[in-house]
């Protein structure tokens, strides 16, 4: 009884930083949904499948931003938890002072490799060459500036102080609408200089994350130092961690390279847009776990592992729903959506396909994000990351040979889907090993409680949709009975009662 009350105020601060980044997501999609359509129509396939071929190699280098900052965020959240100012501020100027010297490392190796790459091997449009190793050096510089900015995001996140992230993004989102607006009105190579202005914006965004640190938070006013210890220690997990962060860019950005290489940039257009409805639905689901995360690792160092059990499992619970819910409609009237998204002219043939395929594969990617925030907070990564990276890597060699034997290019996301039942599958096996994690617990309150929502949904769905004629009013039916059919089959078969009581308290709410 004496831990309910501290339980109980854990779950209001996770249901309102939910709320704060759903506020933020719901913006940003706006935003976003027309920021694309404006770019598209400004920058033209080509272009466009220009600026995402080469934006993928840069990002190819996120391997060491993604692990580092996965490690600095665990740190901070640990010795937050712990409530150890003087170590806290250690991690901070240890991060700070990491983020400097790779930011160096990255910039050395990535310039003369990059520019090679672009001259030598990238599949490019006639005339585009100059164009693209401009928008390799703004991408590049970037890269660089959202590095810097990773010891600020990640303290922001461990104090869960989703109310600034939240601003923040917004800002980075009406900004970006600016430049695609921008676009509309230069007679200059347009190309290049969303490549410029995508830059500023990140530089500003970084001022805006130090600004608000420094005068929030009493570690991040700290002089960059580098501690010996705190270095190893966060080098250690980082280099695991970024085991698993290379070998999933490879099968991201290195099957990218491969499409451009044997298909084109028409090609890389079609992923990228496939891509950009993704992150939109990907962001419904970060939201939620920024604001569970952080909760995991605090409760499973402080001794409460049931409680950050149940987190995992609610994670990948909600996870799998929020996707579900927007990929319906999708899997069954992507053509139509994207063509009044994007203008049917600047939508190329086969994008719907990848796009249904896109968010089948992130349903299995993100199932189980939660546990390995569950083994990271436990410390115990080797042998997770090891495995589960050796299984994923698989991914790049059988596009690979794929493609040399002729498949089509959307063959690339069978693939992954095939690749990731294994390798979740596998996941519960470690967890079970590592950190006592119970299997017949994940399969009773997310497989079990996420399937009947699958069938019936989909089921019902596809019923309406064979019977409506094809058109304006399927297109409603379908979103209709898709949204409808979730959220009920949802609510009776995958939450719990506690949940219930819930929803059926702020059903009441809002109903006054």
């Amino acid at each position: 009884m004496e831990g309910a009350p501290q339980i109980s105020d854990t779950s209001r601060r996770i249901a309102r930083n939910t709320l704060a980044l759903y506020s933020r997501m719901l913006i940003l999609m706006v935003i976003g949904l027309f920021t694309a359509r404006i770019v598209l129509g400004a920058l033209g396939i080509e272009d466009r499948g220009v600026y995402d071929t080469v934006g993928s190699f840069v990002s190819m280098m996120a391997i060491v931003t993604s692990s580092l900052s996965t490690a600095i965020s665990r740190f901070l959240t640990v010795e937050i938890g712990k409530g150890d100012t003087a170590s806290l501020k250690k991690v901070f100027a240890t991060a700070n002072a990491i983020m400097l010297i790779v930011a160096a490392i990255v910039i050395l190796i990535a310039e003369p490799v990059g520019l090679w790459y672009i001259d030598n091997v990238m599949n490019l449009p006639d005339g585009r060459l100059a164009a693209a190793r401009w928008v390799f050096q703004f991408s590049l510089a970037t890269f660089v500036i959202n590095m810097l900015s990773v010891p600020y995001n990640a303290t922001i996140i461990a104090h869960e102080k989703m109310s600034a992230f939240a601003v923040i993004g917004v800002v980075e989102g009406v900004c970006k609408l600016l430049v695609a607006l921008a676009l509309l009105k230069v007679s200059m190579d347009k190309l290049i200089l969303y490549a410029l202005l995508m830059c500023c914006v990140a530089l500003l965004v970084r001022f805006l994350y130090a600004s608000y640190c420094r005068r929030c938070f009493e570690e991040s006013r700290t002089e960059v130092r580098f501690d010996k210890e705190y270095s190893r220690q966060m080098f250690g997990f980082a280099g695991w961690n970024g085991l698993s962060y290379g070998v999933y860019l490879v099968n991201i950005q290195g099957v990218t390279q491969l499409v451009n290489y044997f298909f084109g940039v028409v090609f890389n257009t079609m992923r990228g847009i496939a891509f950009n409805v993704e992150n939109m639905v990907k962001q419904f689901v970060t939201n939620v776990l920024q604001a569970i995360n952080p909760q995991i690792t605090k409760s499973f160092v402080s001794g409460d592992t049931d409680y950050s059990f149940n987190l995992v499992c609610k994670g990948a619970k909600y996870s799998f729903l929020i996707i579900f819910i927007l990929a319906v409609p999708f899997l069954f009237e992507a053509e139509m959506l994207l063509a009044l998204w994007l203008k049917a002219e600047f939508v190329p043939e086969g994008t719907a396909l990848f796009t249904r395929l896109t968010l089948l594969c992130l349903l299995l990617d993100l199932l189980m994000t939660s546990s390995s925030t569950l083994v990271q907070a436990s410390g115990r990564i080797r042998k997770f990351y090891i495995v589960t990276s050796c299984i994923t890597f698989l991914i790049f060699p059988l596009t690979w040979i794929a493609y040399r034997l002729g498949a089509p290019a959307y063959v690339c996301y069978l693939v992954f889907i095939g690749v990731y039942v294994i390798n979740d599958i596998v996941k519960l096996f470690l967890m079970r090993e590592i950190v006592g994690f119970p299997i017949s617990l994940f399969m009773k309150e997310v497989i079990l409680k996420v399937l009947p929502v699958v069938v019936i949904t989909l089921l019902v769905t596809f019923l309406v949709w064979k019977l409506v004629p094809a058109g304006g009013w399927r297109l409603l039916a379908v979103l209709f009975t898709g949204t409808v059919s979730t959220c009920i089959t949802t609510y009776t078969f995958a939450l719990t009662e506690g949940e219930r009581a819930f929803v059926r308290s702020k059903l009441r709410f809002l109903s006054r």
